[in-house]
């Protein structure tokens, strides 16, 4: 089940211009084009579908996968959206495909916090990939402990969002119950006082288990690296279907 951040019809289309620095993606777009030179690309948890539409300007072939409905349509509502594939729901059902890469960005492989969710995750990945396909994701390095930033005083903004209006936004952490950590997004929107929340859960994993997981599923880890944007801070797996 999608979080109310990407599955409210009031919260997904003020995610993009709360968020709008996603220079994080660069380093995937250049893996995907350059590096494993991808025709065709699966984006679990495409959200709003900035990643996929970077790839479909480099010709890319992709197919973005959602669980939040209002996500997705928030995604089929951009210029130039008509070249991807837009599917609402996850890996574990998804359609016959040969993809040469599969991505899970930003927070999406620690989002799926139920164990055999994330194995069912890694299955269907696995099966949507053509032999020596690649499937690429980041986790955060637990040992940095990111959680300990996540508060009102390090995250508060006032965003005046275009259409919409100024809304207040700010993260608190609720708890800490290894190796889940869950906090909540709060939304003030200024034009009515409407208060929205939004509650996430993330699996904190080390790469020991991570490699396991992965090679339980077929995969060859091929390397771990660094964030390139984030150094220190967060793991990178490279991992290909024989």
């Amino acid at each position: 089940m999608a979080d109310e951040c990407f599955g409210h019809p009031r919260l997904a289309p003020i995610y993009d211009p709360l968020d709008p620095d996603r220079s994080d993606l660069d380093a995937y777009v250049l893996m995907a084009a350059e590096e494993f030179r991808a025709h065709r690309v699966l984006d679990i948890g495409c959200g709003t579908g900035v990643f996929a539409l970077l790839l479909a300007d480099r010709g890319i072939e992709v197919v973005g996968v959602d669980p939040a409905q209002a996500s997705i349509e928030v995604a089929r509502s951009k210029p130039d959206s008509e070249r991807v594939r837009w599917i609402c729901g996850d890996a574990t059902a998804l359609p016959p495909l040969r993809v040469d890469l599969a991505t899970m960005t930003a927070n999406v492989a620690q989002a799926i916090v139920d164990p055999r969710a994330w194995q069912r995750t890694l299955r269907g990945a696995y099966e949507a990939l053509r032999p020596g396909g690649h499937l690429v994701f980041e986790t955060r390095d637990p040992a940095r402990r990111a959680w300990e930033e996540w508060n009102r005083e390090r995250s508060y903004s006032v965003t005046e969002i275009p259409g919409i209006g100024a809304v207040e936004s700010w993260v608190q952490l609720i708890e800490v119950s290894w190796p889940l950590v869950t906090f909540r997004w709060t939304y003030v929107f200024a034009t009515d006082g409407q208060v929205l929340t939004s509650d996430s859960t993330l699996r904190f994993r080390e790469p020991p288990e991570v490699e396991k997981d992965l090679a339980a599923h077929g995969y060859v880890v091929e390397n771990v690296r660094d964030a390139p944007d984030r150094p220190g801070r967060e793991f990178v797996f490279l991992a290909r279907r024989p």
